[in-house]
């Protein structure tokens, strides 16, 4: 970055709350994106706490017009493991730190990308698991006759499909995931090819590649399952699907997490047993062990 003037960035300008900025300035002439708007300048200022997410203000001083964004650590934890806001992790890990009251930001940066390491089986599981509810969908619109339906779910199930590929391979997923994923000559992106710009009819290319993504499913299942798997075994009870979804680990792919425990069971990777009567003994809950 060059030697544009910081010196109007303090605790009386950016709040109490604030231990540090962090400023990451767009390429000159360049599209700027929804992140910095049409502001060049970015500045995140990182609290101990924010009352609001992404809280944003636009400021001009000393000629400069900027776009302040307050965010805090535990923001940057979530983002992390949800995969929201990839544009501000980038831009926080790679800008440039003009204020540091407490000198924490460099060691912050470095836990984030621990905990970025650290959260992998758990990022790759809750992709996988979108994956699978967005090709169950598909093949249901298929079946039904709605084409078009079923195109814009298997494309949503192939990319989520190319993410799993790129945590994998331990690559930082920013938004331009098709151009992460082509270089690497993935499966998935050979899929996509073939659904975005094969000559066939939108059924045909729609059952080529769910043909493809049941092989995937089949194939992948046990080890992206592995953070499930791992919960299931870790005490000799069986789990409720309750007890599951609370489970703090899993909280996080609550939603989806029923269609990938019953395709388990169905695979006989997970076993299911009945213990326990539920709603006045009218009938027994299914509780799962692996």
């Amino acid at each position: 970055m060059g030697s544009t003037n910081f010196s109007f960035i303090g605790e009386e300008t950016i709040g109490r709350q604030a231990f540090g900025a962090i400023a990451y300035r767009h390429n000159v002439g360049g599209f700027h994106g929804p992140l910095l708007h049409d502001f060049e300048l970015l500045i995140l200022v990182i609290c101990d706490h924010t009352e609001e997410k992404l809280k944003i203000e636009h400021c001009a001083s000393e000629g400069q017009r900027y776009q302040l964004l307050y965010i805090s650590s535990d923001d940057l934890q979530q983002w992390v493991l949800s995969g929201d806001n990839p544009d501000v992790v980038r831009c926080f890990l790679q800008g440039d730190i003009i204020w540091d009251v407490r000198g924490e930001l460099k060691p912050l940066r470095g836990q984030i990308l621990e905990f970025e390491k650290s959260l992998r089986e758990q990022r790759r599981f809750k992709e996988f698991a979108r994956f699978l509810r967005k090709y169950v969908e598909a093949k249901q619109y298929s079946q039904q006759g709605y084409f078009m339906d079923a195109y814009s779910s298997v494309l949503e199930a192939l990319q989520h499909f190319a993410r799993i590929e790129l945590i994998e391979r331990g690559v930082r997923i920013e938004n331009e995931l098709w151009e992460q994923a082509r270089p690497l000559s993935t499966s998935v992106s050979k899929l996509y090819e073939e659904l975005v710009n094969s000559s066939e009819t939108v059924e045909q290319r729609v059952e080529l590649v769910l043909l493809a993504c049941e092989f995937s499913v089949m194939s992948k299942l046990a080890d992206c399952s592995s953070l499930l798997l791992r919960i299931l075994r870790s005490r000799p009870e069986p789990w409720s699907i309750e007890e599951l979804m609370k489970n703090p680990e899993l909280i996080p792919v609550k939603d989806d997490l029923p269609v990938v425990l019953r395709k388990l069971v169905y695979r006989s990777l997970v076993r299911e047993t009945s213990a326990r009567w539920v709603r006045g003994n009218e009938h027994r809950e299914i509780l799962y062990w692996a």
